[in-house]
């Protein structure tokens, strides 16, 4: 039985200080792609509310990496929910949790590779090209940059964190210089008509017309705090492997949400929040808000267009560094998924030289890829923006079982003190439930035909428009169930019980070796 064990799967131990962890943290959650993705449509919803959203949706996330904190403190496996939830719950709740993770993080590298295409161009002057999404040419950069990234991944830890590195500085002082700027100029009074002075009733959640709008905005906002867990998928990589994991997943969730508080204000400082114009809800650029205010910000001297031109190569770093963070939760997941006999035994292999995940990597790679190409053409490539909005539903659920799982598992500790009340009980249990219902609140809405950019019409009996969301993020989901009583079927060993506990693992057996 591997029972009770943090498993030595064979990875560059120590590889990662807390600095390096941070940086895969925070640029997992690609802030400079997310936001200007994001932002327009949720001032679209809630108007001057916009940074109320973004303060409130994080409460849910910091929540949830306590959960990770105090989970990964006692078990730090790469495998981190898949594991986590078969200890509270079974083997099939874990299996599911792993799936979660695949599904999130495959759907959403389609974007990101897209984007990365579309900006290459652009930032050259390629417009015509960077205007079309679906071009062919963007297609195959895309699909080049989904290449190399999975490479870098292959060849190491390592050196992925020193690119991650180089990229999120860029990122990270581009969002800083164009959030101080717009603040400058409007308390300087020269930001044009639209620019509003900041409000703190701006950061009053009871100025929101609706629950239900509140609920939707709070669902787009959590969007781009996800992908902070990479820093715990590499806990195996990382000096000491049971706190600084935990630590730079709560310290990647404040670095970010105070980067996104700043921008928010001053984006919507500047360019206010109208529908015309640069005003934030223009329909026009729900897609990229920095696009359309870049030049209005910066000006139009020499100056001003170098930084314009570097706002691009910001989104392009984002969604690069992105794409490579992606690859490396997903890897160690069906890495760990492998070495417990929830996959098959290929998954579990890891480079001799690289100390890298190999089979899970390169599928990883490559499904992405092949899916990233069937998108591209159906739809019209609409089938691409839904999927980001599709993978809120496994996200919430992964997350959610993470902050359950925390709770459960510690429940006979929770009267030990305060903090183990607070840290291992309460906020996990609560930040898991908000999750789990922002998972569902998603699934259930995301039917309507109308809710995103595509629909499919049953050709059969009741004939249902179903909402192209609804179809890839539950449908991506269960897909999840025959594939699972598929490998049952198979291999009954992890399912029976047999290789993971239903507990945490004692002090006794953490650092023991995985028996074979």
């Amino acid at each position: 039985m591997i029972d009770d064990v943090t498993s030595s799967k064979g990875l560059r131990a120590g590889a990662l200080s807390l600095t390096s962890s941070v940086v895969i943290g925070v640029a997992s959650a690609g802030p400079a792609y997310s936001i200007a993705a994001t932002l327009g449509l949720v001032v679209a919803a809630v108007g001057l509310q916009a940074p109320v959203v973004a303060l409130l949706a994080f409460v849910p996330i910091l929540f949830a990496a306590f959960g990770y904190k105090e989970l990964n403190r006692a078990d730090p496996d790469c495998g981190t929910t898949f594991v986590w939830a078969t200890r509270a719950f079974g083997p099939s709740w874990g299996w599911m949790a792993g799936w979660a993770i695949v599904v999130a993080d495959v759907l959403v590298m389609a974007s990101m590779a897209q984007v990365a295409g579309q900006y290459t161009f652009l930032l050259f002057g390629a417009d015509g090209i960077g205007h079309d999404a679906t071009s062919v040419w963007v297609l195959l950069l895309g699909v080049a940059f989904m290449l190399a990234m999975t490479y870098l991944c292959f060849r190491g830890i390592d050196i992925s964190a020193r690119f991650q590195s180089v990229l999120l500085t860029i990122e990270f002082v581009a969002l800083v210089v164009f959030a101080v700027v717009a603040l400058v100029r409007v308390w300087m009074g020269n930001a044009g008509a639209a620019a509003l002075t900041p409000q703190w009733s701006w950061f009053n959640p009871f100025e929101i017309g609706s629950f239900s709008t509140f609920v939707n905005a709070i669902l787009l906002m959590v969007f781009i705090y996800w992908g902070w867990d990479s820093v715990v998928s590499v806990n195996e990589e990382t000096v000491d492997k049971r706190s600084t994991p935990g630590r730079s997943a709560v310290i990647s969730t404040v670095v970010l949400v105070s980067l996104y508080v700043l921008v928010t204000v001053a984006a919507q400082s500047f360019a206010g929040v109208g529908t015309e114009g640069t005003g934030l809800a223009n329909p026009e650029h729900f897609d990229d808000f920095f696009a359309a205010i870049g030049t209005a910000v910066f000006g139009e001297g020499l100056l001003g267009q170098l930084l314009v031109h570097v706002l691009l190569l910001m989104i392009l770093t984002s969604a690069i560094a992105s794409t490579q963070t992606t690859i490396l939760p997903t890897a160690r997941t069906t890495l760990s998924m492998g070495v417990f006999k929830a996959l098959p035994d290929s998954f579990a292999k890891v480079h001799p030289r690289f100390l890298t995940p190999t089979v899970s990597t390169l599928a990883m790679g490559g499904v992405s890829a092949g899916l990233y190409i069937a998108f591209n053409f159906v739809s019209a490539g609409n089938l691409i923006f839904d999927s980001v909005s599709a993978i809120g539903i496994a996200v919430g659920f992964y997350y959610g079982i993470t902050g359950v799982s925390c709770a459960w598992l510690y429940r006979d500790t929770l009267r030990d003190g305060r903090r183990e009340l607070w840290m291992r009980g309460i906020l996990p249990l609560l930040g898991g439930a908000m999750l789990l219902f922002s998972a569902g609140w998603t699934a259930v809405t995301s039917f309507a035909s109308d809710y995103g950019e595509t629909s499919w019409t049953m050709p059969f009996a009741p004939h249902w428009q179903v909402g192209g969301v609804f179809i890839l993020g539950v449908g991506s989901m269960l897909l999840g169930l025959p594939l699972m009583w598929w490998w049952r079927s198979r291999n009954r060993v992890f399912f029976d019980g047999e290789i993971i506990e239903r507990r945490l693992p004692g002090p006794e057996a953490r650092d023991r070796e995985p028996v074979a």
